[in-house]
């Protein structure tokens, strides 16, 4: 038996010695495919998406005035940037580029580093909100999460070809008299923009189109300067717009925070197609979650949205997706020493239940990535798509994911189009 193990040895080392001229290239492992769902094509209540596919429909036909606005509020899964990176490019190759839409004034945390654009501060001033800061609204922050102050220094938005800008806004907060900020695209003049209108503490939220498409914005402040919230950049009016904005560790408590005074104007400037809430993780992980209290603050939060949003905003829940925490006793991950925390359970079940019963539209995150424990699975892969931690995707992971979530959207977009028939206008 030793002997013919040492011969098969010895042919296999031969084999190998005699194909050293040769590479063999390397193959990433194939993602799996996305995970059964309790939501038929992982979307439940998927005509309350109606007033978004209205909307890719006539942009489809090149009838619309302003980009088709996806917009996706959340913890670190959507502060990444990688889920709606995915969805962004997806639906941008469908229904072309409305540019890069709703953007931090400021990097919220070291590395920022979001897709389709960099952004480059100098000189600038940036204050990220403090989280769960429920007790009341704090009037310096918008759905962005920061502020940063438009005083000495720059703020830069350097554009990827092909997400051009051809509308510029800002939202923000007046420091006194004077323009308060100058806009330069780079391929004109500059232009001040005043956002000290008034010597109250209102928001202040102003758009204006450029002259000619540009591939960078720098702001900067003038006079007193001004506090900015979020800086919006559009792009061809008959395409869509993705946007993230996520903050680190948040929960549907840090939404309930903010301005209602700048949340509407955001919204409204931003001209809001779909609102996508994409909380739930953090709560997962909270052990004295009160299930009650929580669905309270749903129903709240998604009542506050509708009256603050556009009339005709959808809106959309991504239900809590799988993750896992260390500790356990024969736990479900392989060695046993991982599970999910038992609030998780709890958070995604309300998410269901108030989507259904308040006509918001629901997506499977949990089932989509695999069910009950694909966290683990998912981190064991030979090409991970998940982290050590088993509660953030990687790259490529969050990429899988939010190509998951884009192929759901566009898959209830074709069987509502159906449906509607030709009603619905040109090809898209």
């Amino acid at each position: 038996m030793r002997r013919f193990g040492a011969v098969l040895l010895g042919g296999l080392w031969g084999l190998a010695a005699s194909a050293t001229a040769q590479e063999i290239a390397y193959a990433p492992t194939p993602p799996p495919p996305p995970g059964s769902s309790t939501c038929p094509g992982g979307i439940c209540q998927p005509e309350a998406l109606s007033g978004l596919f209205e909307a890719l429909a006539a942009a489809g036909a090149g009838g619309r005035e302003h980009p088709v606005h996806v917009l996706q509020i959340g913890d670190s899964h959507t502060a990444g940037d990688g889920l709606t990176g995915k969805l962004r490019a997806d639906l941008q190759a469908r229904f072309g580029s409305g540019g890069r839409g709703a953007l931090p004034a400021g990097p919220p945390y070291p590395g920022y580093a979001p897709f389709h654009v960099e952004l480059a501060a100098e000189g600038w001033s940036t204050e990220v909100a403090p989280l769960h800061a429920l007790r009341r609204r704090n009037a310096g922050f918008g759905l962005a999460s920061v502020r940063g102050r438009a005083g000495p220094g720059q703020l830069e938005f350097r554009l990827e070809p092909g997400s051009e800008v051809r509308q510029v806004g800002v939202c923000g907060w007046p420091r006194g008299g004077g323009d308060g900020v100058i806009i330069d695209p780079g391929n004109d003049e500059p232009w001040p923009i005043n956002l000290n209108p008034t010597s109250d503490d209102g928001s202040a939220c102003i758009t204006f189109p450029l002259a000619r498409p540009a591939s960078s914005i720098r702001i900067s402040g003038v006079g007193s300067g001004a506090t900015i919230a979020s800086v919006w950049l559009e792009g061809d009016p008959s395409g869509v717009v993705v946007s993230g904005l996520g903050l680190t560790g948040a929960t549907l408590r840090d939404l309930a925070s903010r301005s209602d005074d700048l949340v509407s104007g955001e919204l409204a400037i931003w001209k809001t197609t779909l609102l996508v809430l994409a909380f739930g993780t953090n709560e997962g992980f909270d052990p004295d979650l009160d299930p009650v209290a929580y669905e309270r603050l749903l129903r709240d939060q998604i009542e506050r949205m509708r009256r603050l949003g556009p009339f005709d905003m959808s809106l959309m829940i991504l239900g809590a997706p799988d993750a896992l925490r260390n500790g356990a006793v024969d736990g479900c991950s392989v060695d046993g020493q991982r599970a999910p925390p038992p609030s998780l359970a709890l958070v995604r079940d309300v998410q269901r239940r108030v989507a259904a019963d308040m006509g918001v539209a629901f997506w499977d995150w949990h089932g989509r990535m695999g069910g009950d424990c694909s966290a683990d699975r998912l981190a064991s892969m030979a090409d991970p798509l998940m982290r050590p931690d088993r509660v953030h995707f990687t790259g490529a992971g969050a990429g899988w994911i939010g190509g998951v979530l884009s192929a759901d959207l566009l898959a209830a977009y074709d069987a509502w189009k159906a449906d509607a028939g030709p009603a619905t206008g040109g090809v898209d």
